[in-house]
């Protein structure tokens, strides 16, 4: 195999296209309102659609993940929110605050860690009147080993440093720098299977 040079110009484009190749998401994540950071997306409608489209209201009226339509749609601090039927838009559109879960939509227990990342619309749990969203079963759990606990850390960490930022360079931050109290997946799994293991 022949090898062939290649320009610091062209590494240098290389690395600007890929480092680019992000910036939908990255847009999408980082509105310029009061929901910075949020989990959104874009998709081939929507530039900036929270949660994948879920009705946030339905977790409320039918305790249930419900994904919403295109059909039914409101956009708020420059976020859009879809919704299961022109009632849930009609709720949402009276007090969208209300139906907003906590930490922008990400997984409550990346929250606990300062990293605003995941948060899968159909692994969810209220908790006093609030909604949470996860990034997984395993992340429930884990979260859900010392609920009181980690609701404070999250809170600090969503009040202190994520709330208002970048949610990538948050991201980035956070698993560079990890907090005392950092678990790896593995070390999470191990918690949660001999939780399990005692009851």
């Amino acid at each position: 195999m022949k090898l062939i040079p290649i320009s610091a110009r062209t590494v240098a484009i290389l690395a600007l296209v890929v480092s680019l190749a992000g910036c939908g998401a990255m847009n999408a994540q980082n509105p310029p309102s009061a929901l910075q950071p949020v989990n959104a997306v874009p998709d081939e409608v929507d530039s900036r659609l929270f949660l994948k489209g879920a009705d946030v209201v339905a977790y409320f009226t039918q305790n249930q993940y419900v994904q919403g339509s295109p059909q039914f749609k409101s956009n708020y601090e420059g976020v859009t929110f879809r919704f299961a039927s022109a009632a849930n838009k009609a709720l949402f559109d009276k007090a969208p605050a209300r139906y907003l879960p906590q930490y922008g939509g990400y997984c409550a227990n990346g929250l606990v860690y300062g990293i605003p990342w995941g948060g899968d619309a159909d692994t969810w749990k209220m908790i006093d009147g609030k909604l949470y969203i996860f990034g997984g079963q395993g992340s429930k759990d884990g979260f859900e080993l010392d609920e009181a606990g980690n609701l404070k850390l999250a809170e600090k960490y969503w009040n202190d440093e994520v709330k208002g930022s970048n949610s990538f360079w948050q991201r980035s931050k956070r698993l560079v720098f990890k907090v005392p109290h950092y678990k790896t997946g593995e070390e999470l799994a191990a918690q949660v299977a001999a939780a399990k293991a005692k009851k």
